[in-house]
């Protein structure tokens, strides 16, 4: 239960909360720490059916909008880079691709 309320604490009320959660079936979200996780936010959690395509592409999907983002946040975002062209600072835009994600409307 500690380590729940520490992730609510320290990530889940920085971004939002849903009434309900999808995921796979995988152990990872189906733990004691989802389970409590789930119960202190009133959330429900949804587990989605093997091979149910509606669920599965939306992961997909998601982690292609990521991997575009962060391809042009890389690409674009020079005030993150050093005199030779490296990032080495990760922690600095990680929470405006954060919100970029959470704001953009999805279809």
């Amino acid at each position: 239960m500690d380590t729940a309320l520490s992730i609510l604490n320290k990530v889940i009320y920085h971004t939002c909360i849903f009434e309900n959660i999808t995921s796979d079936r995988d152990p990872k979200f189906t733990s004691a720490l989802w389970k409590n996780l789930n119960k202190i936010l009133g959330t429900k959690q949804s587990l989605s059916t093997n091979y149910h395509l509606q669920t599965d592409g939306l992961a997909e999907r998601m982690i292609q909008t990521l991997e575009d983002m962060i391809g042009i946040f890389c690409a674009y975002g020079l005030e993150f880079k050093d005199s030779d062209g490296f990032t080495h600072d990760w922690c600095t835009p990680i929470p405006t691709l954060e919100l970029a994600y959470e704001i953009s409307i999805h279809s």
